[in-house]
């Protein structure tokens, strides 16, 4: 039980550094990545939230 409960809260811990998807800092970070690193769900996130993003009015 300790070791799941150990890979479960790294995972936490791990995936709570990452920037939320589509944020600035998230675009910035792909668009330094390799394109040919990128996935396809980066692609298509990427092209939504960075490219065609909608601005607030």
């Amino acid at each position: 039980m300790k070791p799941l409960l150990n890979v479960i809260t790294l995972a936490f811990l791990i995936s709570a550094c990452a920037p939320e998807i589509g944020s600035e800092g998230w675009c910035n970070d792909l668009k330094e990545k390799p394109k040919g690193d990128w996935t396809a769900t980066e692609a298509k996130d990427y092209t939504k939230h960075c490219l065609f993003k909608k601005e607030d009015k």
